[in-house]
């Protein structure tokens, strides 16, 4: 069996690079999926404890999550499409334009 500290430390590692991605990244979609890596990093602690202390009932909210994550996608991409649409171009600082 994998040791704990195994599935801690990939958890750690996916979030710490949904989070540089989240802080560098200019363009909207890349934003996005850092976000998404951000989610799932989160996913996998709580499956990796549900497994560890045998809860099964964890995995119900770790279902909600993906349902949630799946829905802001939708949501966040629709709108990189309309801000596309608008300014033909997913670069971040556009939406600054959009103010006034």
């Amino acid at each position: 069996m994998i040791p704990l500290s195994h599935y801690l430390l990939l958890s750690a590692i996916i979030f710490g690079l949904g989070v540089v991605g989240v802080i560098i990244s200019r363009n909207l979609i890349k934003l996005l999926m850092s976000v998404e890596l951000m989610l799932n990093a989160a996913n996998l602690v709580f499956i990796t404890f549900a497994r560890w202390y045998g809860d099964p009932g964890v995995h119900i909210f770790v279902f909600i999550v993906f349902v949630v994550a799946a829905a802001e996608a939708a949501v966040g991409l629709s709108l990189v499409i309309a801000v596309f649409r608008r300014k033909e171009s997913v670069d971040v600082d556009i939406l600054r334009l959009l103010k006034g």
